[in-house]
């Protein structure tokens, strides 16, 4: 088929959607078929509401065929939406009202088809000018223009909008308001801003595009002048003051989407609950908490039946920290996309549940669900915090060969380096042809994880200056001060340009002890700072330190090791380790696996061997008062790495390999422990 026969077949196709017809109406009856087909539409029942409108067809007007329309465009039924369009009036057609929905139909359902098809031959332009250049009327160019924003490419508009010698009307800004935020770039932004300085005086009466504006502004960052806009509205509907709350989501402005939410005086929609439930999700503090919840109890039934709200109260649940509120919510959701699985997924990595994660992921599978490139990096950091080495290699294999063109994907590394295979992320990062700040940053960290400080301080003087943050440095100071390698710290540290609070505090046991002597208050001032920043690591460091260097003021050694206490009971310990294929977590004390009695029976059995082979429990290791009936040994002999060897132990007699991880340092005791097996 020729370029020139598909453009005719394609505006002869285009013009038979605009052939009129006729109804007839009753106004007796239509007020009372409106009311009831508008209750069904906003309880989402839209079947039942075209079921109810072919039974009252005869009596409808054109209010009442808006609102079958609209069910057709949520149920995507095009055809029967073609034959209820047919009932409208030449007269009918130029009610805006019944445009704009009519506008939206077309772009969701036929003219999307037929562009979809098109996009290989790259012939999208073109038939858009041979659509203006026949003259159709404006609503049809409208039509086109939106049908491009859904399909993605609102660049196209853009580029059609400089060839269109007109003014544009409410409806043609508005579209153009929408592509402009969607592309938000230099150019995009010149052209709104522009489209915004000319609004004719007699559109800002439309909310509507009042609205638009409103999106635009907040999407380029220009707050002031959409609460400006805002203001001038005199019926704000929920519509705009989702727009605002949007805005100020986007622009980290939280509490102030809160703040506007709490002004609200009318019911809301679905979309504002999304809004406000992502508002509450990042912010987290104690009133988005208390709003959050009280807005999920209150949540109209009739909701629970859209999953994308769903989905945005499971991740609000997730950042609140309430697992089992997120995981009752996950249930109820009957159709789960991997959207709904993404976000359960990473709301276990975000609350330490990496084993859950896992698990999800074989769930996906017996779904016939098949991850996305979002999904496989949740999951990838669901493995380097296990850091299993099996585990790193089953999930590598899964990945579809397509998908490592994601660099993100590629970044295997930081999983590898925790897993102790440092010959894999290397093999990774050698084959990623430039790698990005994240790639150069796993790589040092996983030098550095494998006491490789060398290595880690060699890549980072590799690395381009322009990539060169935060977290790199960071992680290099720590690779450095494993291995003692102060001077090499010190010569980084002093390159920094800009030395951050972490930065500092990865220096500054180093810095100090350089230019001052030994003085205890002084490290326990440090040691509180770190407490502050829930720096596990750099606070077991200055303990250390204060042991070694004032072993005598028992008073000061208390008093740093309840600060050390307080730093680990916020940060839950857990260790993994993996077994035949199983892979069990464990936290100090814990007593919930099956074999719970066998294991604690063996860790004694081991603890009674190190005894007698001369192992003298380090009581100092213990940042807490023992309970009664508690012993230096039990409390040792409980730890989650202790319980995890135990668990391999029982497993097989004489295990040829074991690996532990932890989220946390392992006490002195139990690396002292790891060097007797060793």
């Amino acid at each position: 088929m020729n370029s020139l026969f598909m453009f005719r077949r394609i505006v002869s196709l285009y013009q038979n959607l605009y052939k009129t017809s006729s109804i007839s109406s009753s106004s007796l009856s239509s007020r009372e078929i409106y009311s009831r087909m508008k209750k069904l539409i906003d309880s989402k029942e839209y079947k039942k509401t075209l079921d109810f409108f072919d039974q009252q067809s005869h009596s409808c007007t054109d209010f009442e065929i808006n609102l079958a329309l609209k069910a057709c465009i949520s149920l995507n039924e095009y055809q029967r939406g073609m034959n209820i369009r047919k009932k409208l009036s030449q007269n009918s057609l130029n009610n805006p009202y019944i445009q704009t929905t009519l506008i939206q139909f077309y772009s969701e359902s036929f003219i999307s088809s037929i562009i979809q098809l098109l996009l290989d031959c790259d012939l999208v332009m073109s038939i858009m000018l041979t659509v203006y250049s026949l003259q159709l009327p404006i609503n049809q160019i409208i039509s086109m223009q939106l049908c491009l924003i859904s399909n993605n490419m609102p660049t196209k508009v853009l580029d059609l909008f400089d060839e269109m010698n007109i003014e544009p009307n409410q409806a043609i800004l508005a579209a153009l308001f929408s592509a402009c935020s969607r592309v938000a770039n230099d150019r995009a932004m010149k052209i709104g801003r522009k489209l915004l300085n000319r609004i004719p005086k007699n559109f800002l009466n439309d909310d509507k595009l009042l609205t638009s504006a409103i999106n635009i502004l907040m999407r380029f960052g220009d707050v002031s002048s959409a609460e400006n806009l805002f203001q001038t509205i005199e019926k704000k509907d929920i519509v705009a003051y989702g727009a605002m709350m949007k805005g100020y989501i986007q622009n980290n402005m939280c509490d102030e989407a809160l703040d506007l939410f709490e002004e609200i005086p009318l019911n809301l929609s679905d979309v504002s609950y999304t809004i406000i439930f992502n508002a509450c999700a990042q912010l987290s503090t104690d009133r988005a908490m208390k709003i959050g919840r009280k807005l999920l109890n209150q949540m109209p039934k009739n909701f629970l039946n859209d999953n994308k709200l769903l989905t945005s109260a499971i991740n609000m649940l997730m950042r609140f920290g309430d697992v089992s509120s997120a995981e009752n919510l996950f249930q109820m959701i009957q159709k789960k996309n991997i959207i709904t699985y993404g976000t359960m997924t990473n709301g276990y990595n975000i609350n330490n549940e990496p084993l859950k994660s896992l698990k999800l992921f074989e769930d996906m599978k017996r779904d016939d669900i098949n991850a996305d490139a979002i999904v496989l990096i949740i999951l990838i950091g669901a493995c380097a915090r296990i850091g299993m080495l099996s585990k790193c290699q089953s999930i590598v294999a899964q990945i579809p060969l397509h998908f490592y063109e994601n660099q993100r994907i590629r970044n295997f590394i930081n999983s590898y380096g925790k897993a102790g295979s440092v010959k894999d992320a290397q093999k990774i990062f050698k084959s990623i042809d430039k790698p990005d700040v994240v790639t150069y940053t796993a790589m040092i960290n996983s030098f550095g994880l494998n006491r490789m400080d060398s290595e880690a301080v060699d890549l980072y003087r590799k690395m381009p200056n322009n990539l060169q943050d935060e977290v790199s440095s960071v992680c290099v100071l720590n690779a450095c001060s494993h291995s003692g390698l102060l001077n090499e710290a010190h010569s980084i540290f002093n390159e920094v340009s800009h030395k951050t609070k972490k930065i500092i505090s990865a220096m500054l046991l180093e810095d100090y002890e350089k230019s001052n002597p030994p003085y205890s208050a002084m490290y326990m001032a440090i040691l509180s700072g770190a407490r502050s920043s829930h720096n596990s690591i750099l606070s077991e460091k200055i303990y250390l330190r204060m042991k070694s260097l004032f072993p005598d003021q028992k008073d000061a050694l208390i008093s740093g090791s309840i600060l050390l206490c307080n730093i680990y009971s916020s940060l839950a310990g857990l260790s993994w380790t993996e077994v035949n294929g199983e892979i069990v977590q464990f936290k100090a004390h814990d007593r919930s696996h099956s074999r719970s009695k066998e294991i604690y029976a063996d860790a004694e059995r081991i603890s009674s061997e190190l005894i007698k082979h001369g192992h003298n429990y380090d009581s100092s290791w213990i940042t807490r008062p023992l309970h009664e009936n508690e012993t230096i040994e039990s409390v040792l002999c409980a730890h989650s790495e202790r319980l995890a060897i135990a668990f391999n132990f029982i497993q097989e007699t004489k295990p040829s390999f074991i690996q532990i991880t932890k989220n946390l340092r392992v006490c002195g005791d139990c690396r002292n422990l790891s060097i007797i097996f060793l």
